[in-house]
């Protein structure tokens, strides 16, 4: 680990299981080097093993099958800047493994099915996002990993995927209220009827009025665009690409929409839409270019998904700054 920080930032990535976490994550740490940050996975806090799950009907996004209290104590002490022994639930063996030593990093992550979940821990954190992925589109990449890797049918896809439904309607969902950021993959509405969902629509919704962040903006600060960028500078085969910015409220909250629906066929020309967006957070035009090129193999990189992810990592990259630029002032001070 790098040397040990004045202040520990926390971030919260909130998300279903399959929706995205891990890639952005390598995104955070390819944006920050990853001595400079310490990912968490909330699984940990399972209070449950798999067979007392089993034993009791409640799956792992149920609350009763999580330890909040632990949950919030260790996060604090770690925002605190405290070491502290965290425990281990073992995915492969479905049990929880003795704890392990984690010592406060410049930045720590919290990610999984609950970091917004409880008021408490959601206090803690200094920036957060929802991963966000609509029932056609998880469903269809569900079906297409599970009956081609892992040699299930359909009805048992659809099986695992209702079976999981009511809770996660109940204690998922709904944290996607508390967000600053919820980036949201939709259906393409591009292609009538579209059942392959290959080609994706994906919003960046960025929530208005919080401390120091800027929402980033197409064209002009609050207006409504809708902009078909020029097929001569951007290349986009069928069904091609658009592009919508506007102003809208969500769960009550007013906030600011980039969307992005389409692929892109050549990474090198987002430089064309770059130049284009406002307020980005990048040191200089053709930084969010240049990260998406980085790993142009991660998945979401040829549509919006990617794009926003990036364009998320410079916005928590913009918090960081701004909250530990005040440590030596403050210091100076005393």
């Amino acid at each position: 680990m790098t040397s040990k920080p004045d202040r520990v930032v926390l971030i919260g990535v909130a998300g279903d299981s399959g929706c995205g976490k891990s890639t952005f994550l390598r995104r955070i740490s390819d944006l920050f080097g990853e001595d400079f940050v310490t990912v968490i996975c909330l699984d940990d806090y399972h209070s449950l093993d798999r067979k007392q799950r089993k034993e009791q009907g409640v799956t792992a996004l149920n609350p009763k099958a999580n330890n909040f209290d632990l949950m919030y104590e260790q996060i604090r002490a770690l925002k605190s800047g405290e070491t502290i022994n965290k425990p281990i639930y073992n995915h492969e063996t479905g049990m929880i493994d003795p704890p392990e030593l984690v010592e406060p990093n410049h930045i720590v992550v919290i990610e999984g099915l609950h970091p917004l979940y409880d008021e408490r821990v959601r206090s803690l954190l200094d920036f957060s996002v929802y991963l966000d992925i609509s029932d056609e589109v998880k469903i269809a990449w569900k079906i297409q990993r599970d009956m081609a890797e892992r040699g299930h049918t359909y009805e048992d896809v659809l099986t695992a995927i209702n079976a999981r439904k009511p809770d996660f309607k109940a204690y998922i969902d709904p944290q996607k209220e508390f967000a600053d950021v919820v980036l949201q993959v939709l259906p393409t509405q591009l292609i009538k009827d579209d059942k392959e969902r290959k080609v994706l629509r994906v919003q960046m919704i960025q929530r208005d009025g919080v401390e120091g962040f800027e929402p980033a903006y197409l064209f002009d600060e609050g207006s409504t665009i809708d902009w078909i960028p020029c097929g001569r500078k951007l290349t986009c085969s069928y069904p091609g690409i658009k592009m919508h910015y506007g102003p809208d409220t969500y769960y009550k909250h007013s906030v600011s929409v980039l969307e992005v629906d389409g692929q892109f066929d050549k990474l090198e020309e987002v430089i064309y839409i770059e130049q284009h967006l406002s307020k980005t957070s990048a040191k200089y035009v053709g930084e969010l270019t240049e990260l998406l090129l980085q790993h142009r193999e991660y998945p979401g990189s040829n549509n919006g998904t990617g794009l926003f992810q990036v364009l998320t990592g410079l916005k928590m990259r913009a918090t960081y700054e701004r909250l530990t630029a005040r440590q030596p002032q403050m210091a100076a001070k005393v």
